[in-house]
C-alpha cells in the first residue's frame, strides 16, 4: 500500500529558505553546478553555506566551485518517514559523504548498486528538483544528489 500524498497546501519539510545570502548556492544548482564556502583566513573549505568560517570565525569567506567528488562516509535506508512529503517517497537512502574538497555534507544517495551502498564508495553529484520530481519551476529548488562512481 502506498502511503496518501500530503494534502495541497500542506507544510513541506523538504524545501530550504532560500535569502539573500545562500541564493548563490541555490542558482548554481539549478544550473548542475556545487558551492562550497572556502575561508581566506585558514583557506579551509566547509559546507553548508555560512558567512563566516566555523573553524577560524573569519568573515573573509568566498564560494567556490566544488568538484562534485565524493565518498560516502555513512548511510541510512530510510523505511518510514511520516513529514511530507518524504512519505510518498520511501524507501530512500540519506547519506553523509565526504566532498574531494573536505567538507562532510548531508544529501540523499541515488541509483544505490543491487550489492548496497559500502563506506568509501566513490560518488558524484546530480540534481533533482526537491520534491520528489516535481519540476524547478515557480520556487521549488533542486537540490544536490550523490550517486555512484562506476570505476
Amino acid at each position: 500500500m502506498s502511503p496518501t500524498p500530503p494534502p495541497a497546501g500542506a507544510p513541506r519539510f523538504d524545501l530550504p529558505e532560500i535569502d539573500a545570502f545562500t541564493r548563490p548556492y541555490w542558482d548554481a544548482t539549478a544550473e548542475g553546478r556545487l558551492l562550497i564556502r572556502r575561508c581566506g583566513g585558514c583557506g579551509r573549505a566547509h559546507h553548508y553555506p555560512r558567512e563566516f568560517c566555523p573553524y577560524c570565525w573569519s568573515e573573509n569567506v568566498a564560494w567556490e566551485a566544488a568538484s562534485g567528488a565524493a565518498s560516502l562516509y555513512t548511510w541510512s535506508v530510510v523505511h518510514r518517514n511520516d513529514l511530507p512529503p518524504f512519505g510518498t517517497r520511501v524507501p530512500y537512502t540519506a547519506a553523509v559523504v565526504d566532498l574531494a574538497e573536505g567538507p562532510r555534507m548531508m544529501t540523499e544517495l541515488i541509483e544505490v548498486p543491487e550489492s548496497g551502498p559500502r563506506v568509501g564508495m566513490r560518488l558524484g553529484v546530480a540534481f533533482r528538483a526537491a520534491g520528489a520530481g516535481e519540476a524547478a519551476e515557480g520556487g521549488v529548488p533542486v537540490v544536490p544528489v550523490f550517486r555512484p562512481v562506476l570505476a
